[in-house]
């Protein structure tokens, strides 16, 4: 054994680069170790059971021509230290040449596997190295961002289900987080909220937290300053254009800045918002969860990371939320890197809203559209409750 391997191994024996357990969505995730991987050329990986750790790992790659080869099998005989590391239920590494897609997907076994990139395409930590999104998604419009330790709460629907008050036209409730409670959340430094319907400023889940929590920082659009000020002490609504940097809990520092979205009412109502979020030296976060926006005013900003829709929501002769082409010419406008698709419209729905509702595309079929105009933007697929880390 080489001197190298034994000081890996006594630092293994001591601890040293265990980051340890982090909770998102009301679901444990383990944030791994960064001792031991598997190195293969630019991709690295490894995997654990509940046994301890496999000495190989079956990895499925892909050829410049995303044709699926045979998985390649490599051994544990060639170690080196991460960059960056993901756990989820199961990731699925697929590489092309010099980069990694990471898709998050469950394994029956309960499992986990990590994947580490080369440095020029790292999905992880970014270059100042004391930083990350790690990004949870609670279905409906509704996430848990983490923005190098600033705890966003967005859209919140967690008390109760989604029927703007007229339960017999509209009533939905989520699929897959259906015990998240109030008390599940971390410590939140603020309450992000982009639209004024039920479908985001919800009032259900609003009047608890505020009971609660009635000095949050909130940031909103102004359309829904009816709706908050009886609730919250400290709101800050932003017109499109307008921005704000507030400090956390923990000393961390964050940039919102509204934008444009929707206009749900007459022409000369003011828009709906959509936020760019970012921290000093990190990447930078867009979403907006109708995929409207302004051509002129969106192609002047840039994002590394954009959430959107990219299914549409179609009534007869009306768009309610769009997607497909509409969130490729967002990522192309915007120079994104990475697409994280939100699936808004997938709840148990009952009504007769509900009933005249289409959906329209597929995330394969975004992906495919994707990949045609921009090929080096990567689409990472969210499974609801489990953080997904860049």
């Amino acid at each position: 054994m080489s001197s190298d391997e034994k000081t890996e191994r006594e630092k293994s024996k001591k601890g040293e680069g265990k980051v340890g357990r982090s909770r998102g969505g009301g679901r444990r995730t383990d944030v791994i170790a960064h001792e031991e991987v598997i190195g293969v050329e630019g991709l690295a990986a490894d995997a654990e059971d509940s046994e301890g750790a496999l000495d190989r790992l079956d990895v499925p790659l892909l050829d410049e021509e995303f044709n699926l080869n045979s998985p390649g099998t490599y051994d544990a005989s060639t170690r080196r230290r991460p960059i960056g590391c993901l756990r989820v239920p199961l990731l699925r590494a697929r590489a092309e040449p010099g980069s990694l897609r990471l898709l998050p997907r469950r394994f029956r076994g309960g499992g986990h596997i990590r994947a580490v990139v080369s440095e020029e395409n790292t999905v992880g930590p970014s270059s100042s190295g004391t930083g990350f999104y790690k990004l949870t998604y609670l279905e409906g419009n509704s996430w848990l961002w983490d923005v190098g330790g600033f705890v966003f709460l967005v859209d919140p629907i967690l008390v109760g289900n989604l029927d703007f008050g007229f339960p017999w036209l509209y009533d939905a409730a989520k699929k897959f987080i259906q015990d998240f409670r109030l008390d599940d959340l971390p410590v939140v430094d603020c309450l992000l909220i982009t639209q004024s319907l039920d479908d985001h400023c919800h009032l259900k889940t609003l009047k608890p937290l505020s009971e609660r929590s009635p000095d949050l920082r909130v940031v909103s659009t102004p359309n829904a300053k009816p709706l908050l000020d009886p609730l919250f002490r400290d709101v800050t609504y932003l017109e499109p254009g307008q921005s704000i940097e507030i400090e956390g809990k923990s000393g961390s520092k964050v940039k919102v800045q509204a934008t444009p979205g929707p206009i749900l009412g007459p022409p000369w109502q003011r828009p709906e918002n959509g936020y760019l979020v970012s921290a000093p030296g990190q990447l930078t976060l867009y979403y907006e969860p109708h995929c409207v926006f302004n051509k002129d005013l969106v192609g002047k900003e840039r994002a590394d990371i954009v959430i959107t829709p990219v299914i549409k929501q179609l009534l007869p002769s009306f768009t309610l939320v769009s997607g497909q082409e509409d969130a490729v010419q967002l990522t192309k406008l915007l120079q994104a890197k990475f697409v994280v698709p939100m699936k808004n419209g997938d709840l148990d729905s009952k009504g007769f809203l509900a009933s005249i509702i289409q959906s329209e595309g597929t995330i394969d079929s975004f992906q495919e559209l994707l990949s045609r105009e921009i090929p080096g933007a990567q689409v990472l697929r969210v499974t609801p409750g489990v953080p997904l880390e860049i």
